[in-house]
């Protein structure tokens, strides 16, 4: 997961380390003495494409150091697997806890890779007896696999959608549950969390619902809902720096002016919590 130099264009990332974890994260890396602020987190809060991502605003807004451990389509299950970056979260005066997705996680019908948890890995019997008409050879990447669960059948693919519903919340209950200081749980996208269903796999956070946030809220110190603007949309890839052939990737993550309207709400939050 290193993001360095790729090529003309491309942004430095500085990746980095803490302590024992084997994880790359975003850098430059900060100090770990003393009060920070701790940000947990996928492809959002990482800021790909952005040279100064929503937890660097906030930092220069507030003075509130921030340190960045968020990982390129992280799962829950990244910060699961490593206890050092579990150990950094419980030093933190607050840690921002962002809603990823609930495909990028091993579950009862299929695991994915315990670092980068969009890899899919291997599914188990129960699904392969589901799908039969389905190779799963075919698949690298978790959303392709989930889409073409869903186009094959949706009736079906309830059990799935059901499955990972269930393993979200036992493992997102289990990730607040091991950070002693204070949690922010932050909810990022272009609409709220749906409270209809069911879910189909074509909107993210992946398969998170109202209920789910309802199911999670109180294992939390706050709970923050930032539903980004049409008008911050519209300004795309404004402000992004990445290489020409890029360009499909980086329209589709968040630009700067998104990170703008996350910071200008998360600022605030993390300052009434201190």
């Amino acid at each position: 997961m290193a993001f360095a130099y790729q090529g003309e264009g491309a942004l430095d990332y500085f990746p980095c380390r803490y302590g024992t974890s084997k994880l790359l994260f975003r850098g430059p890396r900060r100090s770990l003495e003393g009060a920070f602020c701790a940000v947990l987190g996928g492809t959002e809060s990482y800021g790909k494409f952005v040279p100064q991502p929503f937890p660097d605003l906030v930092e220069a807004a507030t003075g509130l150091r921030m340190v960045n451990l968020a990982c390129m389509n992280a799962g829950i299950d990244v910060y699961l697997n490593d206890p050092s970056v579990a150990g950094i979260a419980a030093k933190a005066q607050i840690a921002v806890v962002q809603v990823v997705g609930a495909a990028n996680l091993t579950n009862r019908l299929y695991s994915v890779h315990p670092r980068r948890n969009d890899r899919f890995l291997s599914a188990s019997p129960v699904l392969r007896a589901m799908y039969r008409e389905v190779d799963f050879a075919d698949f690298t990447f978790t959303r392709h696999m989930i889409q073409t669960l869903y186009a094959v059948s949706p009736d079906k693919f309830t059990q799935v959608a059901a499955e990972l519903r269930a393993a979200w919340v036992a493992r997102m209950r289990t990730l607040l549950g091991r950070i002693p200081s204070q949690t922010l749980l932050l909810w990022i996208a272009d609409h709220a969390p749906s409270r209809e269903g069911p879910l189909t796999p074509d909107t993210s956070p992946l398969l998170v619902d109202a209920e789910m946030i309802a199911a999670v809220r109180p294992h939390a110190s706050q709970y923050l809902e930032v539903v980004i603007s049409e008008e911050a949309r519209r300004k795309g890839t404004e402000g992004m720096t990445f290489p020409p052939l890029d360009a499909p990737i980086a329209a589709e993550v968040p630009g700067p002016a998104v990170h703008a309207e996350i910071a200008a709400a998360l600022g605030p939050a993390l300052l009434r919590l201190m």
